[in-house]
């Protein structure tokens, strides 16, 4: 429960929560629940969650307390929606989640709606969930679905596997039978003794969920579990045509897309599921840096980092959604381990992360995984990894989702040493005794910055398991104190003392004046002798954590062709929809910044446009971050989304 006393707590809760402040006026001004109360309510239960408080008038980040004038007739008003199956789909509060709460002699209404469980989504208003009545919350908009995506969720309120269906026409000529013939080898060198082990290819694909007949129709085939796991490339995507598999190996600790190693479904081998586990895990151990331990006696060559690994693998391609639109992405670097599949969590992040609730998307695919000793099925898999990761005192895992710009989940394994033992010895000595009587957290933000320059809310709930409130308690206390300063409102942005946040001249240099004779491809950025560019021509900085993107005449051509084929609605048509334009800019923003007039030159838009009627407002969402929190409408501002591995 959220303890509200002041508006100070308000304003807490803005940068640790979703939140939305709404007036209960009504027209005669005798109160009445706002009616664009109920497409928040549906896109909070659709996503995480969030706080409603009604009686709060909020403008440019400054609250007012106006209260509710008639606060029993506004809760019979809620109440009486909720439980009207006209009005929306399903009542998910009692009265323990809608409190009065008295802030400066006036009563508001605070309203805590929890994240709907999978067999209540989607949320929806009216009795049609279809036509633009469903909505998720992205950031602090409410924004109504597409069909596509309505559809999606019904599937997955119905189905508690995704991949057990019967597919009609397939038959054991479908499947590699060099993948399958490799598992039942596994299978047997497990259990030599198993009766499993003489069956017949149908038999044995039949017992461990491959095929399968449906009693009541009499019908009965490949599965759709059997034919991504042992299927051929061509074949699954006739089924499944977004089917994507690709790992890449990425010889530096930055965010590109330059590969040393990859493998994807280019027709050089079978392209199934289990083929693809098997490579990868080699490629991901085969130079793995962590020294073996002793059990027993005996020597263990596969360390906690080791089932980590296997572990994350395994997750991502048992939980995917492989008729989303993203691929399977796996990504190894000199830092991290990067895993990303199409699909949002089933199950909140931190019920995921204390693990025992497990809620498989296909539960089959990992049935078949745990027989031959991957998996166990019990919702354990993300607590191992933690384990693993914690076993080598690194920052912990960072496991989330995002519909942006498409329906994926993400789970990031860096190997970085979360106290670095210089950046503690820098603390200590700066601060003195007062460091030793912070907090956990309180070192741990002060740790995060001296390392990375900077520290935001965000960027602190990756690493603690502390509440949102308490973090932002622990953020202010710092700033209060003198050890850390802060810029910006909203979501800001907190420094040590005297550490300056990077400007564009930082990185750029002071702006230069171009001669009218110089070639028209020189800009003020590349006359920079001192500027390194990595294979992709995109500027890298010290003092920024992504490449930058500040002159599309520099960059590769694959890139350019890359960036171009993105935007190719805009740059065709002066007038299309305002969400294909925010789709285009966060795909293109993916991963790297992109300065303000790279980005309306891909679109074909003029900068001041852009920025007025679609950037700011992105920023102010969080959709995007500056490069420059200190010059939000500075000409070479670039511009970047949260989400580390790109598309």
């Amino acid at each position: 429960m959220i303890d509200i006393h002041s508006i100070t707590d308000i304003k807490l809760l803005r940068e640790s929560v979703d939140l939305e402040c709404k007036l209960a006026v009504g027209r005669e001004g005798q109160g009445a629940l706002p009616e664009d109360f109920w497409p928040t309510y549906s896109s909070f239960s659709n996503t995480q969650g969030g706080i409603v408080l009604l009686g709060i008038r909020e403008k440019q980040d400054r609250f007012t307390v106006e209260g509710v004038l008639n606060v029993a007739k506004v809760r019979r008003e809620l109440f009486d929606g909720l439980n009207n199956r006209t009005k929306v789909s399903v009542n998910l509060l009692t009265d323990a989640e809608v409190r009065e709460v008295v802030l400066e002699g006036r009563t508001i209404l605070v309203i805590e709606v929890p994240r709907a469980k999978r067999k209540q989504r989607p949320v929806y208003l009216t009795t049609n969930p279809l036509a633009g009545h469903t909505y998720r919350r992205m950031n602090e908009g409410d924004h109504a679905l597409p069909d596509e995506e309505v559809k999606r969720m019904l599937a997955e309120q119905v189905e508690d596997s995704r991949d057990d269906r019967i597919l009609r026409g397939y038959d054991l000529d479908d499947l590699d039978m060099g993948t399958f013939l490799a598992y039942r080898q596994v299978f047997a060198n497990r259990d030599p003794a198993h009766p499993w082990n003489a069956a017949e290819p149908r038999e044995f694909l039949r017992q461990i969920g491959g095929w399968r007949k449906d009693r009541e129709t009499g019908e009965s085939g490949l599965t759709l579990a059997g034919l991504l796991m042992f299927g051929q490339m061509v074949t699954i995507q006739e089924e499944l045509p977004n089917y994507m598999l690709d790992y890449q190996e990425r010889p530096e600790a930055k965010t590109e897309k330059r590969w040393i190693d990859r493998i994807t479904l280019d027709g050089k081998w079978s392209g199934n599921l289990f083929d693809f586990y098997r490579r990868v895990y080699l490629k991901l151990t085969a130079d793995l840096k962590v020294p073996f331990r002793l059990e027993r006696g005996e020597r263990k060559d596969e360390t906690p980092v080791h089932e980590a690994l296997r572990e994350a693998l395994a997750n991502v391609i048992v939980h995917a959604d492989y008729s989303d639109r993203a691929s399977v992405l796996v990504v190894k670097r000199p830092d991290m381990f990067g895993f990303r599949n199409p699909g949002l969590m089933r199950i909140p992040v931190e019920v995921a992360l204390q693990g025992g609730e497990p809620d498989c998307r296909n539960r089959t695919l990992h049935k078949m995984f745990r027989l031959v000793g991957v998996g166990e099925q019990a919702g354990t898999g993300i607590p191992k990894i933690l384990h693993g990761w914690q076993s080598q005192h690194w920052n912990p895992p960072k496991l989330y989702d995002t519909s942006l710009p498409y329906n994926q989940t993400l789970l990031e394994l860096r190997m970085i040493d979360l106290f670095p033992e210089h950046v503690m010895a820098g603390l200590k000595a700066g601060f003195g005794e007062r460091f030793e009587k912070l907090s956990h957290v309180e070192r741990v933000a002060l740790a995060l910055a001296a390392s990375e320059g900077t520290v935001n809310h965000a960027r602190l709930r990756t690493v603690t398991a502390e509440h949102p409130v308490d973090l932002s308690n622990s953020l202010q206390h710092l700033t209060q104190a003198g050890m850390l300063e802060s810029t910006g409102g909203r979501g800001a942005i907190y420094h040590l003392p005297g550490e300056a946040i990077p400007t564009p001249e930082d990185v750029f240099g002071p702006p230069t004046r171009i001669p009218v004779t110089s070639s028209p491809n020189l800009t003020a950025s590349s006359q920079n002798l001192a500027e390194i560019r990595d294979s992709e021509g995109c500027l890298l900085s010290d003092q920024l954590t992504l490449p930058v993107i500040d002159n599309l005449k520099a960059l590769s051509q694959r890139l350019l062709a890359t960036l171009e084929t993105a935007a190719a609605e805009p740059r065709a048509k002066k007038k299309v929809d305002r969400e294909i334009i925010i789709g285009v800019v966060l795909k293109i923003c993916m991963g790297r910044f992109v300065t303000l007039r790279c980005l309306a030159e891909l679109v074909q838009r003029k900068p001041e446009t852009l920025r007025d009627q679609y950037l700011t407002k992105l920023v102010r969402d969080r959709m995007l971050t500056l490069a420059f929190p200190t010059a939000p409408t500075h000409e070479r501002q670039a511009y970047g989304t949260t989400t580390s591995i790109p598309v």
